[in-house]
């Protein structure tokens, strides 16, 4: 997806949505997008209008189908014994490629699904290229052996000093390998998944 187009999602959904948005760049950007719009009111939003943007910032902000998204909804109001909007968000986290980007390993998403696809990750010490596998608490997730040498992940050691690993996931950079020490909470407050079950609700 090119920047521009990026960018313009990025202004409607919120910055988070993608890595490139959360730079000087893009608020440069705003910045001449909105210039001569300050005495412009925004619109107010429809309920159904608010539900929409937060289920579409999920769908990009994991880079998920529609379909995708679709069926971690229905698994999620289906899964008896939890609240539905934490079993949602554990089933998003706990995606491979999502979980190669939060480990570090990947500066977007979207490259941490190209490396998992690409054959450069392993599961328990067996490789995989499906990036929206499953992992569950005490998975190994670990570069593949012969990948370690890749540009990919060079200097690896340098880029996880400026990098703040959730406190569900251990990493050790000497063997580019990590671990799922337990359940994903949604502490950032950032996706609103409530008003995104009222919105497949209706």
């Amino acid at each position: 997806m090119k920047t521009v187009q990026k960018y313009k999602i990025c202004r409607r959904l919120g910055p988070g949505v993608f890595e490139k948005c959360q730079t000087p760049k893009f608020v440069a950007s705003v910045a001449r997008h909105d210039k001569g719009k300050k005495d412009k009111r925004p619109k107010a939003l429809s309920g159904y209008a608010a539900q929409f943007i937060e289920k579409q910032k999920v769908r990009f902000t994991y880079g998920i189908s529609e379909k995708q998204f679709s069926n971690y909804i229905n698994e999620a109001v289906a899964h008896k014994g939890v609240i539905a909007a934490d079993y949602l968000f554990e089933l998003l986290e706990s995606r491979l490629d999502n979980v190669v980007y939060r480990l570090g390993l990947a500066h977007t998403r979207r490259l941490s699904r190209q490396m998992t696809s690409h054959g450069h990750i392993t599961v328990n010490g067996k490789k995989t290229t499906v990036a929206s596998q499953r992992v569950r608490v005490g998975d190994v997730i670990a570069v593949r052996e012969g990948s370690k040498k890749s540009p990919l992940f060079a200097e690896m050691d340098k880029k996880q000093k400026d990098y703040t690993i959730p406190n569900w996931l251990t990493f050790n950079v000497a063997t580019l390998s990590g671990v799922v020490q337990g359940k994903m909470k949604n502490t950032e407050g950032y996706l609103d998944l409530p008003t995104v079950l009222e919105f497949y609700s209706r």
